[in-house]
């Protein structure tokens, strides 16, 4: 499938198709942005790391009837190590999250596994998962009931059989892990305590107190580090996908990853990747992720020319604690903001203004029950009717041991800033959470890159539509990692690697040679470029968004990429150096992008996307958002029957997108 991409004189111009099966007509096109980067400028570093890399074909993988190849599992056992830099393993997963740790688990009863973890193994958006986990684990409840409960939260662009699969295998995915000692809570009957939170009509929450995400990271982190056939490089940040082209196909080999603590770079080369590196939540400037959330997996992504779908849908978390409203204001800005879980309003939490006037009620007959995207955008406009920075949310009318019981974590918390929840109103405010959107993935995990497979809140299965129903990211990461396993492990023992591999990418290089006083002026100019950035994104892309706003900010970070850029070059800056706080800024850039241009394609309000040029809902535009590779040609396999017959496809030639090639 051709990508529809046009270069006029330096402007890109993308187009708007709509599909059925395998074949698409031209819709209207319209003038695109330019990047004065990737499309003025040679020397683009967002685009050109991967120009130095590229190489046309290959042919690395070798029929295993050819007696002559080596066996790579063999050799792989061991992490083969053939210069220190370089490391041999059958699988190579990307995040120490849920999704990653699970099929980690999995596939090592099969060969050698990598996982590659940015920062300490436990720092992940799975560890600050405070809600629960999903599953119809009650008699009264049903797997239809919490099918129809997530697509209706999920403004009806769900895709029916992906919610059908994670609804219904979920239970034993909870099952398993009760198996592997995850602990969770039981009521006085002796059963699992089950919870209910916004958008779900039954009790069917899993949890563990207030801190069920950690409770979860526990168990798989024991599991793990137990595991002799799994090796865990912590502070290791993923550079790049390492990929070539074999014929039309695209084809993953493993990944560069940069050893933050001796800043060497290391080359993984694998069989099968799987990414599970998390959303991208700090493109945004106050966002409940962990400063780990930078969107490095779905820019690598797209990089390697994977599909990438849904990006306009950013989920809001319309209850995370306003520190300033707290009678102790914390010493120091924190890197993410402290969640405060939907669970509080599913336990009877209500929703006040500073006025102590109940909100919720003029908004939706759900009330404080109503799904996510309605909450955030009734406080948003509490907030900006009435000036105000904050809204209350009081449990306080809840007996104390209740509260205290299913909350010591934010009991604690807010102890600490001079504030009882079990007496006084929790000040809250919306914060970034949860990306619907991601590397677009089949049944299996697959994407339509060979030999790459994603799971977690860097996929994008159809799910979650959009807008996420809340506690269901965890079931979807347990029920993809697992389902993602069997193909993997087919993938891997179909292939040998060619051990000269390594030799076909040139190893990128750590900017030694600049000095220290120039990298602390160029680390100095990143840090003031990424709050730019996150400024703009929150003030334009936010909750409530417009055409000529996001117009506005596609000229504002199209401007702050080429001059942070050029600052960069004109300090000696080279395309093939990386470093970390530099990656970093050019996978925001990328990601940022990719939500944007996402939000001009859809011409409609739909669950988290909310323009007021376009308030209502179109049934004609009840369809994906698919940004395709930017040249060659793209297959997508396996993808279940509504996403196959029904796309809307935008052909973006972002900077992003032409920036990678096939390293």
């Amino acid at each position: 499938m051709a990508a529809s991409i046009a270069y006029i004189g330096g402007h890109l111009q993308y187009g708007v198709n709509f599909c059925k099966g395998q074949s698409y007509k031209q819709a209207v096109w319209v003038p695109g942005v330019i990047f004065n980067g990737c499309l003025q400028r040679e020397l683009s570093w967002s685009c050109g790391v991967s120009k130095f890399l590229q190489i046309r074909q290959c042919n690395l993988f070798r029929s295993p009837s050819n007696k002559k190849s080596k066996s790579f599992r063999t050799l792989a056992t061991s992490a083969y190590l053939r210069d220190g830099t370089t490391k041999y393993f059958d699988f190579a997963v990307i995040g120490s999250g849920v999704a990653g740790l699970r099929y980690a688990l999995e596939v090592a009863k099969h060969g050698s596994v990598a996982v590659i973890t940015k920062a300490e193994p436990h720092e992940s958006n799975t560890n600050y998962a405070q809600g629960g986990v999903s599953a119809v684990l009650c008699p009264s409840d049903s797997i239809e009931s919490h099918m129809q409960d997530t697509i209706v939260a999920g403004a009806y662009l769900c895709d029916e059989e992906t919610v059908k699969i994670v609804c219904t295998e979920g239970p034993d995915r909870i099952r398993e892990l009760i198996a592997m000692g995850a602990s969770f809570d039981h009521g006085e009957d002796g059963n699992l305590h089950l919870a209910r939170e916004g958008g779900h009509s039954h009790h069917r929450i899993v949890h563990a107190a207030d801190m069920t995400g950690r409770e979860i990271e526990r168990a798989l982190l024991e599991a793990v580090i137990n595991d002799p056939n799994i090796s865990v490089f912590k502070h290791h940040f993923a550079i790049d996908l390492l990929t070539c082209q074999d014929g039309l196909d695209t084809v993953c080999h493993g990944v560069d990853a940069l050893n933050t603590e001796t800043q060497e770079v290391v080359r993984f080369i694998s069989k099968v990747t799987l990414l599970a590196s998390g959303g991208a939540g700090h493109i945004y400037p106050s966002t409940t992720n962990p400063l780990v959330a930078t969107g490095d997996g779905m820019a690598m992504a797209h990089r390697a020319q994977a599909v990438i779908s849904n990006m306009e849908f950013v989920q809001f978390h319309p209850t995370a604690l306003a520190d300033e409203g707290l009678p102790i204001k914390p010493k120091k800005t924190r890197e993410n903001a402290f969640l405060i879980t939907e669970a509080v309003r599913g336990d009877g939490g209500i929703l006040y203004n500073l006025s102590m006037e109940r909100f919720m009620p003029l908004y939706d007959g759900r009330a404080e029950l109503a799904p996510r995207d309605v909450v955030a955008r009734s406080i948003d406009d509490q907030l900006k009717k009435r000036n105000e920075n904050y809204v209350l949310l009081d449990i306080s009318h809840k007996p104390r041991e209740k509260i205290l019981s299913h909350f010591p974590n934010i009991s604690n918390e807010c102890l600490q800033h001079g504030l009882d929840i079990t007496r006084q109103p929790i000040p809250v405010v919306p914060a970034a959470h949860y990306m619907c959107g991601g590397v677009r993935a089949g049944l299996q995990g697959e994407t339509n890159v060979h030999g790459l497979y994603v799971a977690g809140e860097v996929a994008c299965t159809g799910l979650h539509g959009a807008n996420r129903l809340a506690s269901n990211s965890l079931l979807e990461a347990l029920v993809f990692a697992r389902r993602a396993v069997q193909p993997s492990i087919d993938h891997m023992k179909s292939s040998n690697l060619d051990l000269r591999a390594s030799d076909l990418w040139t190893l990128p290089l750590v900017p030694k040679s600049l000095g220290s006083d120039v990298m602390h002026k160029i680390l100095r100019t990143t840090k003031e470029v990424r709050k730019e950035l996150q400024s703009v994104m929150w003030k334009y892309v936010g909750i409530v968004r417009s055409t000529r706003r996001l117009q506005e900010a596609e000229q504002k970070i199209g401007e702050l990429e080429a001059k942070w850029e050029t600052y960069l070059f004109e300090h000696g800056w080279q395309q093939t150096m990386v470093a970390h706080e530099a990656c970093e800024m050019r996978n925001l850039f990328c990601c940022a992008k990719l939500v944007l241009n996402s939000a001009l394609a859809r011409h409609e309000s739909r669950g988290l996307h909310y323009m007021i040029d376009f308030p209502h809902l179109e049934e004609s535009k009840r369809l994906p958002t698919v940004i395709f590779p930017s040249s060659g040609t793209t297959k997508i396999k396996k993808f279940s029957s509504q996403f196959q017959n029904d796309c809307m496809y935008i052909m973006l030639g972002l900077k992003a997108a032409c920036s990678s090639g096939n390293r």
